[in-house]
């Protein structure tokens, strides 16, 4: 399977602890993920997102199982299962730095031959929008 690595670096104006306990609540995702409009079947350690793809005026609601683990104060980290054979793991490393909070976002990209284009590219569009989404939440919480 072809694999692809996507990284970003951001900074959240909040303290790591913040940002570790947002990251790590599967709810917190709805939104953080553009593609992601609900969160279900919310166990210890996983979760479904339901991600919602548009094309053509149709809308396709893609269910996949979520890992989520985490170091506190340090690091979230897990693995995507999606349909059609799309991996993905992920990992955010979390470093306190004078303006708040420097992740360190990952993404580790396997997917059948065909999809990597397409995956790689909704993939990356997700991470870019996610650190922008993350410091605005955060900002709104400090005051």
């Amino acid at each position: 399977m072809p694999e692809k690595i996507l990284s970003n670096t951001f900074t959240v104006p909040a303290p790591v602890e913040a940002v570790y306990e947002h990251l790590i609540r599967p709810e917190n995702y709805i939104g953080l993920s553009p593609l992601v409009v609900a969160v279900e079947d919310v166990q210890d350690g996983s979760y479904v997102a339901v991600e919602r793809f548009r094309a053509l005026g149709l809308k396709y609601d893609n269910r996949i199982r979520v890992a989520l683990l985490g170091t506190p104060g340090k690091a979230v980290w897990g693995e995507v299962d999606s349909p059609g054979g799309v991996r993905m793991a992920y990992r955010f490393d979390l470093t306190a730095t004078d303006e708040g909070t420097r992740v360190d976002d990952e993404l580790r990209l396997r997917t059948p031959f065909g999809l990597m284009a397409f995956a790689s590219g909704q993939a990356r569009k997700v991470q870019l929008a996610r650190a922008g989404i993350l410091a605005d939440r955060l900002r709104q919480t400090r005051g």
